[in-house]
């Protein structure tokens, strides 16, 4: 059953704060692996105005059981006041790296 693991997206101003996010994330046993993406570019609409900016992407593996303590602990650990937090659902995927993803992430308790 694949449908209980997610990939959630974030994305940062600067490298210092994708690290701190997927550190802490990994340490806590939130995610099993946090990918870091180097300088993206993201170009959006805020306050206004168009903007376009290079970021930094984080990609999430965790599990759906555990999203709403990923939430809470990536809005106490970023800068922007409203960060992109999107989870998409894993439809499929290896057996062994879905097991090695439930090994690594425990049921969080909010």
């Amino acid at each position: 059953m694949s449908d209980q693991y997610v990939v959630v997206l974030v994305t940062t101003e600067n490298m210092a704060e994708a690290e701190t996010i997927s550190k802490t994330l990994v340490f806590e046993k939130l995610a099993a692996c946090v990918n870091i993406v180097d300088k993206v570019r993201s170009i959006y609409y805020w306050e206004g105005k168009v903007h376009d900016e290079s970021e930094y992407l984080l990609v999430i593996k965790s599990t759906a059981e555990n999203f709403e303590m990923v939430e809470k602990r990536i809005k106490e650990l970023h800068s922007y006041k409203v960060p992109e937090i999107i989870a998409l659902p894993i439809v499929k995927g290896s057996q062994d790296y879905l097991q090695w993803l439930s090994d690594n992430t425990h049921q969080a308790k909010a």
